[in-house]
């Protein structure tokens, strides 16, 4: 069993910063890529930022230049660094994560979602 804690989220006047924290925890092989991913109300979900385990990292194209995505391979821990914010950055932001895990015969992937941290951005 894996699971993806999310913390960092809250309440933010615009041109504010906040800094997401995920942590994953369980029977871990090793960790993928991880990313973060948004959701506001009436949208679909999509990508925020991703990072690989040896640290190329992508971004959606409107936090590149505000946001940055890290992770502490030692600690199973995904980083979000939001700086500048925006009213339109409000959303629930949730971690994602490509989990390798044993089995009998070899390894597997399998994708973990965490519960989601409320981000909201006061104009």
């Amino acid at each position: 069993q894996v699971q993806l804690v999310e913390s960092g989220g809250g309440l933010v006047q615009a041109g504010g910063s906040l800094r997401l924290s995920c942590a994953a925890s369980g029977n871990i092989f090793s960790i993928n890529v991880m990313g973060w991913y948004r959701q506001a109300p009436g949208k679909q979900r999509e990508l925020v930022a991703g990072i690989t385990r040896g640290g190329s990292t992508n971004y959606a194209d409107s936090v590149k230049g505000r946001f940055t995505i890290s992770r502490d391979n030692g600690k199973n821990t995904v980083y979000l660094q939001m700086n500048s914010l925006k009213p339109e950055d409000t959303a629930v932001y949730y971690c994602n994560a490509g989990v390798e895990l044993a089995s009998g015969s070899g390894t597997y992937v399998n994708y973990y979602w965490g519960q989601g941290t409320q981000v909201t951005v006061s104009s």
